[in-house]
């Protein structure tokens, strides 16, 4: 089978597109053959190094952390037929950049039925992301204030949406290229971070969801209401610090988000989709053969919902 494979950590230049083995599912494991993957910033990230500490120095490694596609061997699970339309997440086992791969029956889900692989492919990991960072982690609820730092990008697109769903206030921040974009998803008001920075006005917030973790809790706090709650999407020593500290002292609070999937809170991504309050932006669809042009152009940071692989 074909598939994206790095033998060394670098930039672009140590992706390769390769002939690997076809996968055998273990017990528990699903073998699906991939229709479409979702470009995600952990998969360059992955491709720089920067999570080494969990992916470790073994290679070859295929990249990729979702995708959709058919099942093609069951691997003794009972959950799902072989021809079913899956959406799975792969997570740090990685392998979704190919045309097969084998993933655990507990991180496999029914696709739905309105949309197309790319645009299921695309749901595992920045649906849920936003999906749990708002609900489960700020627990939002209707009349709130809510901002989103980087509306425009993979998890900004849905947690606008989101965030709409759920009847709050929406604050997206965005280029002045996708303000009307973000505007047609549901955001109520558009802030240009060219030209305003929403941490020194006067707006406050109940929740601010950094989408792209690029303004720190020291920095957004001065926005946010006695209690509210800054959310990012980029575990580190600084955040892990202030969710510590800010999780015994009153007042406003310090969280970050991890995305694992389960199926309650796909369930709830799925019923939204299907009957039309939750849609998947996509920017770009990539050949298996562009890797790299779709791991650059999601590394540049300037892409407009999400990018996929059609496989």
């Amino acid at each position: 089978m074909k598939a994206v494979v790095i033998n060394s950590y670098g930039g672009n230049d140590v992706v390769e597109i390769r002939d690997m083995p076809v996968p055998s599912p273990c017990p528990g494991e699903v073998l699906i053959r991939v229709h479409a993957a979702g470009v995600n910033p952990v998969d360059w990230k992955v491709r720089n190094g920067e999570l080494r500490i969990f992916t470790r120095k073994k290679f070859p490694k295929i990249l990729g952390y979702e995708c959709a596609g058919e099942v093609a061997d069951t691997g003794g699970v009972t959950k799902f037929v072989k021809g079913a339309h899956v959406i799975a997440s792969t997570g740090l086992r990685l392998g979704a950049f190919a045309e097969y791969v084998c993933v655990p029956d507990i991180s496999v889900f029914q696709k739905p039925i309105n949309i197309s692989f790319e645009e299921a492919a695309s749901v595992s990991v920045a649906g849920i992301t936003a999906y749990k960072a708002l609900r489960k982690k700020g627990n939002i609820s209707s009349g709130e204030k809510v901002l989103i730092n980087g509306a425009s990008g993979g998890v900004g697109t849905f947690a606008v949406q989101i965030a709409k769903i759920f009847g709050a206030e929406v604050t997206a921040v965005c280029g002045p290229a996708n303000i009307d974009m973000v505007k047609n998803i549901g955001a109520d008001r558009v802030i240009d971070y060219t030209l305003e920075d929403f941490t020194k006005g006067g707006a406050r917030y109940d929740i601010i969801f950094d989408a792209v973790s690029k303004r720190c809790f020291c920095e957004c706090k001065k926005a946010l209401t006695p209690r509210g709650v800054y959310i990012n999407t980029l575990p580190g020593f600084s955040i892990l610090m202030h969710q510590l500290m800010t999780s015994v002292l009153p007042g406003k609070k310090a969280l970050s988000v991890m995305m694992f999937p389960k199926e309650e809170d796909m369930k709830w991504l799925k019923t939204q989709i299907v009957e039309g309050r939750l849609r998947v932006v996509i920017d770009r669809v990539f050949s298996l053969e562009q890797a790299r042009e779709a791991l650059a152009l999601s590394e540049g940071g300037h892409a407009k919902g999400k990018i996929a692989l059609k496989i």
